[in-house]
């Protein structure tokens, strides 16, 4: 629910942000779904494309996604793919983990693994919005 608040409150603002902001408030919200899906820096850098070290800053609070880069794109599908699984698993940070840990046959492998890759990202991303819109 901390996250929904801080999405809402950040992400959600009506007035337009500036590319600081936006980098800020990306920055802040890929470190929290990091935090909360139990990443490690090395995982974290592997799925948004920046090193382990790199990683380790951004949840630091000492390095922000900028929106010209690359790694701000996948940080946004990142997001997306926590929203939409965190409104799956009805807000609950242990079966959202657990599910993306565990082997899915739909997708061909462990979502965890799979969101390593920009298409995997994407694919699991999508596979997640798709269940979403049955449900």
């Amino acid at each position: 629910m901390e996250m929904q608040n801080f999405i809402l409150e950040n992400v959600m603002a009506t007035r337009p942000a500036s590319q600081a902001d936006q980098g800020r408030v990306l920055s802040e919200a890929v470190a929290r779904v990091a935090t909360c899906w139990k990443l490690t820096n090395e995982q974290l850098g592997s799925v948004v494309g920046i090193s382990a070290a790199t990683a380790s800053r951004l949840r630091s609070g000492s390095y922000q996604l900028q929106r010209a880069e690359k790694a701000f794109e996948l940080g946004q599908y990142l997001v997306r793919l926590f929203r939409s699984l965190d409104a799956l698993m009805g807000s609950d940070d242990a079966a959202s983990t657990s599910w993306l840990k565990s082997e899915n046959l739909d997708l061909g492998g462990r979502p965890i693994d799979l969101i390593r890759s920009i298409r995997g990202l994407n694919d699991v991303a999508d596979y997640v919005d798709n269940y979403r819109a049955r449900v």
